[in-house]
């Protein structure tokens, strides 16, 4: 809708006659989020909502909303429909007056429920889930059970009843409990992501007490392997890959975040830990090297190696990137948009963006070529000298200065970068990774808070000896606080300290440097990493200074590997953050506080003003998104869909949950009554009726809910791309159960990897790494595994809320000729090679795959291909030693090749590839 300014109210017809509107037909209330608000979306929010107020009216608050328009007219009149200029210009016939504007009238029953919604008071609601959890009660006192079922009949607990009351609804019933083997199956490729091993699925198959199915859950929940399948799933919420991004996408280190996600997972650390360690695990009291690690969440954000881009401009796209993710991935909300312009359907104002974005604008990266901040990868020896160093140290230095002293040490934190570097002469910010210096050169630092600091350490290498680099203070001439003899390094970088003149207050740093030694006015010699301001190592004149101060060079300088993390600034090095016009980061105007939007309740009062604080905010058990969308990301992973199928946003323009209780009632205990415990909420998932149910489809379940939305059966899912490779694997008997460690590269051609500026190419894994599960498969965001890509797993340069399955002809390709699985197809061969005959060979096989007995139709049918391909084989017996490898004779190997055809074909069934 558009209110047009120009139309004076007498102009509008009929007041007088509307001033006697009859609004019968409306016998209850009405209901603001189910009747009106889809409405106004579907009408007027393009016009009067977050991206524009046509006219001055906007429909976005109630407060907006009763505002007067431009025209100076109230187009909401609460508890009068008849002096509200909106439903006059809804009504009127005159197409260049009416609403929406130069489209058809909206329908009259729609019309009738504004004007009594506007009668009733106008009155807004809350979007259901933006509301606090509350606790909900077991429906099950309010159904009639019936033939639906009782307590001692289908249903089992408390999820069932809620399912039951809308089976009930809709005219379904419930399907019956699947067999044995279908749940044993189903249960392990959830739980664990794979099937049981043999010895725990025959304690189950073989175990008829009624507690049986629980033990088995109780194994598969306590399996290491439950970590890397829920690991598996998290990983592409924090888009995390074993590269950068961008063209060049070169590599990174990183994996040891990924290994923290697999442990949290299996110690069931509670979900509210979980997110506070990797959204502000370097803020916590005396972090751990785990929690540092736990940071990575947001550091897997892409990084731009390519020369000539702006730095500023790629942090800055990292920030907004981590912004986004928090919300579509912990919160189910799309907040993207609110960038550039206030939230088309839902409260949530563009400002508000800015001053939730200040939460994650001061952290220490800034798209450096190096992924700094590190956590340095010291050894149990060299941890053990750090803990002497700090406790030696901590009898001249106050605490902090003993803090600084470790986070510098294991993080070479805080630091300032060279690349921030500008007013360059005869220098050069490097290809945009460091700065350079010629004979004569000269750079700026700017703004660096000198006080109280009386040392610089720096980062550099340097081709030449003889070189004098100086430090001056606000100018190119300003006075010199320290100079430097820098020496040969052979191309090595190196860490050296300097002292510096004791200063106040902010000022540019001016570098200068010369080297009558360097000749050409194009050749670079010194070359800059890093930068730390700081206070000299204490205790200086004590006994064991020397000692110890050697140590703390030992271990600052000592070779290490590395993972990147996250690190506030310290408050000298703190940013401002402004709003950016339209979303553009070249228009910053007026600056923002650090505010989480007013749509929820703030912080709470303890909290700190930064990542920390918004992290307890959002895990705090009153917060309305956050458990919601962990629950219903759980249930579906289990049903192949959410309770709320639009994962990534619960907002209006989200999909209706199907079961709304249900989803509330199971927040409220994941955060109430199971502390955040993912196993817990998992178990009783599992154990009710809903998800044992079988998988068959009936006429009734194809007429009345053939999208499965009522549970009156089990769904049948394709499994993920890991899930389908690593099934494949433990069939085989190919499967490595290694954990941790470096990605690694499985078979795949030459040539699929083009990596400009790098050169780097995939190197194939030896031994029992090419058989690792999907998880620690190496990845390249230019390059993605291709078998995980064609069967829908994501790029990960930015997070994916939910995996859209497809069922395409690229699918069978990859599984009937991929390396992996042609081996796989072999090894299972062997085995059924053991048996007697054809029939109990085939028999085998397609029990293994699947976990039930074959069907005589298709036994027959890939007896058949047997007996063809033993024809082919004795034909070709060379194409037989091909695939089958060198065995005793010629025969075993046309029997072996035969088997790995059928083999291959099995490994290739619907009923293999799908969870049912």
């Amino acid at each position: 809708m558009r209110l047009k300014t120009s139309i004076a109210l007498g102009s509008i017809i009929g007041l007088a006659a509307l001033a006697t509107w009859q609004l019968g037909g409306l016998s209850s209330p009405v209901d603001y989020n189910t009747q009106v608000k889809p409405i106004l979306n579907k009408y007027c929010i393009s016009c009067h909502g977050g991206v524009k107020a046509s006219g001055g009216f906007s429909l976005m608050t109630r407060e907006d909303a009763l505002q007067p328009a431009e025209s100076g007219k109230l187009a909401i009149v609460p508890g009068h429909p008849e002096l509200s200029e909106m439903i006059s210009r809804l009504l009127t016939t005159d197409e260049e007056e009416r609403m929406p504007y130069e489209k058809d009238a909206l329908p009259k029953a729609e019309i009738k429920i504004l004007k009594q919604w506007i009668k009733e008071g106008a009155k807004w609601d809350l979007h259901w889930a933006y509301r606090p959890l509350e606790a909900i009660k077991n429906p099950a006192s309010g159904i009639a059970l019936g033939k639906l079922g009782n307590k001692n009949s289908w249903a089992k607990q408390d999820i069932d009843y809620f399912i039951l009351k809308k089976l009930k609804e809709n005219h379904l019933q419930p399907s019956p409990i699947a067999d044995k083997a279908t749940l044993l199956r189903r249960v392990s490729l959830d739980l664990i992501g794979m099937p049981a091993s043999e010895k725990l699925a025959q304690a189950y198959l073989q175990n008829d007490k009624e507690e049986a199915f629980e033990q088995l859950i109780d194994s598969l929940l306590a399996s290491p392997h439950f970590g890397e399948r829920w690991a598996a799933v998290w990983l592409d919420l924090a888009r995390y890959a074993d590269t950068k991004g961008y063209e060049r996408d070169d590599m990174r280190t990183i994996w040891q975040y990924r290994d923290y996600v697999i442990k949290a997972f299996n110690q069931d650390m509670p979900y509210d830990q979980f997110l506070i360690e990797q959204l502000a695990g370097d803020l916590l009291p005396n972090p751990t090297d785990e929690q540092y690690i736990a940071t990575g969440f947001h550091r897997n954000s892409t990084t731009n190696d390519e020369g000539g881009t702006d730095n500023e401009e790629f942090r800055i796209a990292s920030v907004l990137d981590r912004v986004n993710t928090t919300w579509e991935v912990l919160m189910g909300t799309t907040f993207a948009c609110v960038q550039c312009h206030g939230h088309p359907y839902d409260p949530l104002k563009h400002e508000e963006y800015y001053q939730f974005l200040s939460f994650f604008n001061n952290t220490r990266d800034e798209d450096t070529y190096a992924d700094y901040p590190w956590l340095r990868n010291l050894s149990e020896k060299q941890v053990n000298q750090l803990d002497s160093l700090l406790n030696w140290a901590s009898q001249y230095a106050s605490p902090e200065e003993v803090n600084n002293i470790k986070i510098l040490v294991k993080t070479w934190q805080p630091a300032h970068y060279s690349q921030a570097a500008d007013k360059c002469i005869n220098s050069e910010i490097y290809d945009a990774k460091f700065l350079a210096f010629r004979n004569n050169g000269s750079a700026r630092l700017a703004a660096v808070d000198l006080t109280n600091k009386n040392e610089l350490i720096f980062r550099y290498r340097a081709g030449l000896e003889s070189g004098t680099w100086q430090l001056r203070l606000d100018s190119i001439k300003g006075p010199i606080i320290a100079t430097v003899k820098t020496k040969n390094t052979k191309g090595k970088w190196v860490i050296e300290s300097v002292a510096t003149l004791p200063t106040v207050g902010v000022h540019d740093m001016y570098f200068t440097y010369q080297n009558p030694k360097l000749q050409g006015t194009n050749n670079a010699d010194l070359s800059f990493d890093w930068l730390h301001f700081g206070i000299a190592f204490p205790g200086e004149g004590t006994l064991e200074y020397r000692k110890y101060h050697q140590l703390f060079w030992d271990l600052l300088t000592a070779p290490t590997d590395h993972t990147i993390i996250s690190i506030e600034n310290p408050m000298d090095m703190r940013r401002k953050t402004r709003l950016f016009d339209r979303g553009s980061w070249l228009a910053q105007t007026q600056e923002v506080t650090t505010k989480v939007p007013s749509l929820f309740e703030q912080l709470p009062a303890d909290a700190p003003q930064n990542r920390l604080g918004l992290a307890m905010w959002m895990t705090n058990p009153e917060h309305p998104l956050t458990a919601r969308t962990w629950v219903n990301r759980i249930w579906e992973q289990m049903f192949g869909k959410g309770l709320v199928e639009t994962l990534e946003d619960m907002g209006t323009q989200g999909s209706e949950p199907t079961h709304r209780e249900l989803l509330d009632y199971l927040a409220w205990q994941l955060t109430h009554d199971y502390e955040w415990s993912l196993k817990r909420i998992l178990k009783q998932i599992v154990l009710s009726a809903t998800y044992q149910q079988a998988s068959t489809v009936n006429e009734q379940h194809l007429e009345k809910d053939p999208l499965n939305l009522w549970y009156a059966r089990a769904p049948r899912v394709r499994l993920s791309a890991e899930q389908v490779r690593d099934q494949t694997l433990v069939v085989s008997g190919l499967i490595s159960r290694k954990m941790y460690g470096p990605s690694v590269m499985p078979d795949q051609p030459k040539g699929i990897w083009s990596s400009p500026y790098n050169g780097a190419i995939w190197q194939p894994s030896v031994g029992e790494d090419q058989y690792r599960r999907g998880l620690y498969t190496f990845w390249k965001r230019s390059s993605p595994y291709p078998s995980f890509i064609t069967f829908d797993a994501t790029s990960r340069e930015v997070c994916v809320a939910r995996r859209l399955r497809t069922n395409t002809p690229l699918q069978a390709l990859v599984s009937l000729n991929d390396p992996v699985y042609i081996a796989a197809a072999k090894e299972l061969a062997k085995m059924m090679s053991q048996e007697k005959n054809i029939s109990s060979k085939i028999t085998l096989g397609y029990q293994r795959a699947t976990g039930q007995a074959i069907s005589q139709e298709k036994k027959a049918i890939l007896e058949a291909l047997y007996m063809d391909a033993i024809q082919d084989f004795q034909a070709r017996p060379e194409e037989a030693a091909s695939i089958a490898g060198a065995l005793k004779d010629e025969t075993t190997q046309i029997e072996v090749a035969a088997l790995t055809i059928v083999a291959n074909v099995i490994m290739n069934l619907d009923e293999f590839i799908t969870k049912s």
